[in-house]
């Protein structure tokens, strides 16, 4: 993994869609080169953490142009109390990470029955 000049390791920012939905969020990450195993998910102190490890690339041959960015991907979200961190859920389908946020049952809208 690359470092900056304070010896951290760099991530690189994944471009992301936010969606809100009757039951939660989703998140879908653009996480290019990123496999199953390569994908970590946290939630400490009201934070969800989404890290995409990617495999390094093994060059052929003689690199004389690089544009190509081969570094992690890393994203952190503050949550919203409403969210079940219980039930969070995620997949990753090519390079496409989704993360489903439910929100507690107790902050869904429900019908009240008038007797």
């Amino acid at each position: 993994m690359a470092s900056n000049e304070d010896n951290r390791p760099a991530f690189v920012t994944p471009l992301v869609d936010i969606e809100t939905t009757d039951d939660g969020y989703v998140i879908r990450a653009e996480m290019p080169g990123v496999e199953k195993g390569g994908v970590e998910i946290t939630v400490d102190h009201g934070e969800l953490t989404i890290l995409g490890r990617r495999k390094p690339t093994e060059l052929t041959a003689e690199l004389i142009y690089r544009e190509i960015q081969h570094h992690d991907f890393r994203r952190v979200y503050e949550l919203d109390p409403s969210i079940d961190t219980t039930k969070l859920g995620a997949k990753i389908d090519d390079g496409i990470l989704t993360v489903t946020l439910p929100k507690a049952e107790t902050v869904k809208p429900r019908k009240i029955s008038v007797q």
